[in-house]
């Protein structure tokens, strides 16, 4: 990403929002249990994609997940807002997922520079 020359605050965008899609690998995907997480970053032009994926109990209702105060934290800990962080951080950000199959989380960027 620094060679795209970013804004402090893109790079905080993107940071914030990887952060929170690894957060949910872990807490949600994996259960807090442990598990690999794969992060690939590509970048294309002036465009950054950024990908996270795990191989946890995935998402049986995506649109559901995605609605803000949504979380499947049991303790209730979780303030359900992850996706919403994502989505304002990020120009785009596609979820697929599968039950017992895991999780992606691909988020774009456009740097302005």
């Amino acid at each position: 990403m620094a060679r795209l020359d970013p804004t402090l605050e893109e790079m905080e965008d993107v940071k914030t929002a990887v952060s929170e899609a690894v957060t949910n690998a872990v807490i949600h995907g994996y259960q807090g249990k442990g598990g690999i997480i794969y992060i690939e970053v590509t970048v294309e032009g002036q465009e950054i994609t950024v990908s996270i994926r795990d191989t946890g109990v995935g998402i049986t209702d995506i649109k559901q997940a995605m609605e803000p105060m949504f979380t499947t934290d049991p303790d209730g800990v979780r303030s359900g807002m992850g996706f919403s962080f994502m989505e304002a951080f990020m120009d785009q950000v596609e979820v697929k997922s599968e039950p017992d199959k895991g999780t992606a989380v691909i988020m774009k960027k456009k740097i302005s520079r």
